[in-house]
């Protein structure tokens, strides 16, 4: 018993596989759709977004690579990209001038904290 058994020795030609017919449906979709908002149904087709709050995209090469993360609220959020907008500049920018304008408004005589 050296030689192998051949398992598809007995066919002759290999069996034809094919698609399953797809089935008509009985109902037309329109009637489900009416029948459906009649019974009040939901949809499950999800709710299109407005995509009034979103903001315009900020795009600008100023060489600054390095990432800073704080937590605000939505207010303060919304006042920082307002005063960017306002002055045409970058976040970081906006951020090096606030310092700059909290450095130079301390006073002198009061030690650091």
């Amino acid at each position: 018993m050296t030689a192998r058994i051949n398992p598809f020795a007995d066919l002759n030609e290999p069996p034809a596989f094919t698609t399953k017919p797809k089935k008509e449906m009985p109902v037309a979709e329109e009637t489900i759709a009416r029948i459906a908002d009649e019974n009040n149904f939901p949809s499950r087709q999800a709710p299109k977004s407005t995509n009034a709050s979103r903001r315009k995209p900020r795009t600008y090469r100023t060489g600054r690579n390095q990432q800073f993360n704080a937590k605000a609220t939505p207010e303060t959020i919304q006042r920082f990209y307002k005063l960017a907008d306002e002055r045409h500049v970058p976040l970081g920018e906006l951020l090096r001038l606030a310092i700059d304008a909290l450095e130079k408004s301390r006073d002198p005589n009061r030690s650091s904290e």
